[in-house]
């Protein structure tokens, strides 16, 4: 029995030098791309664009690892093995899109953003999860850029992207920093009263914006853009009113996001 006990931590240990133990992270970085295949035209580079990004994440934070952990050598290994993941189907993007190097460098000069905080052993730091949040947000735009982009050095033109794209990528931008404020108020910071203000604050004017952005994208249709913000705005108030375990708060989170890109499809 005690050799069982002992066993687990350092089985632990080895899988946390391969996967992030952020659970909720998944969903950020999946939101996104659903909503990007909602507005971008059908293109088989948006499965390497999926597999490059979702394993990217993992991939980071090795390199993470690498920077701030007391013994960085069991990362070494999980950045080798995630790295070659992420190069394969970013090779097979660059080919065909040859700008999206420019992007990936973009994603690189935020990612020292990451590194800062890491340093500091401050990761979980809001403006830092706000950083990941943009990062997250702007993946939308790179989607619809890859499936309807050209094959040259330059990247389309913001001015390009339809209306649509924006809306939606605003969207995506509303719901990730609601998202990490309730969080942050339900479990890192709940003992501070501001972010469950900031979190209600947030949910609350994210309805008369998401009613701005229906306009945007065109009644009747888009009023279906709002009906997640009313349920997001609902949760914000609601769920705070008592304690919840994470792994609750997880599953309220991704039905939420889960509807968002409902409301996304109805539109």
């Amino acid at each position: 029995m005690r050799t069982e006990l002992q066993s687990r931590p350092r089985r632990r240990r080895r899988v946390g030098g391969w996967v992030p133990p952020q659970h909720g992270a998944w969903a950020f970085l999946a939101l996104p791309l659903a909503l990007g295949t909602v507005v971008a035209p059908r293109s088989l580079l948006l499965l390497p664009l999926a597999v490059a990004w979702v394993a990217a994440y993992p991939c980071s934070y090795a390199a993470l690892g690498l920077v701030r952990a007391r013994r960085p050598q069991r990362f070494r290994r999980p950045f080798a093995v995630w790295l070659a993941v992420v190069l394969l189907p970013a090779g097979v993007l660059v080919l065909a899109r040859p700008w999206l190097v420019w992007v990936g460098a973009a994603y690189g000069v935020a990612f020292t953003v990451n590194i800062a905080y890491a340093r500091r052993n401050d990761e979980r730091a809001l403006v830092n999860d706000l950083v990941f949040a943009g990062e997250c947000a702007a993946m939308v735009w790179v989607t619809w850029a890859t499936a309807a982009g050209g094959a040259g050095w330059r990247p389309p033109p913001l001015a390009a992207a339809p209306g649509p794209v924006w809306v939606v990528t605003a969207v995506c931008a509303l719901v990730l920093v609601g998202s990490t404020l309730h969080v942050k108020s339900l479990i890192r910071e709940r003992r501070d009263p501001r972010y469950a203000l900031a979190s209600r604050i947030v949910a609350t004017a994210s309805v008369p914006a998401a009613a701005a952005l229906a306009t945007a994208w065109g009644l009747p249709g888009g009023w279906w853009l709002v009906v997640p913000f009313v349920a997001l705005a609902f949760r914000a108030f609601a769920v705070g009113r008592r304690p919840l375990r994470p792994g609750v708060i997880g599953l309220v989170e991704l039905g939420c996001f889960v509807l968002v890109w409902l409301g996304a499809v109805l539109a």
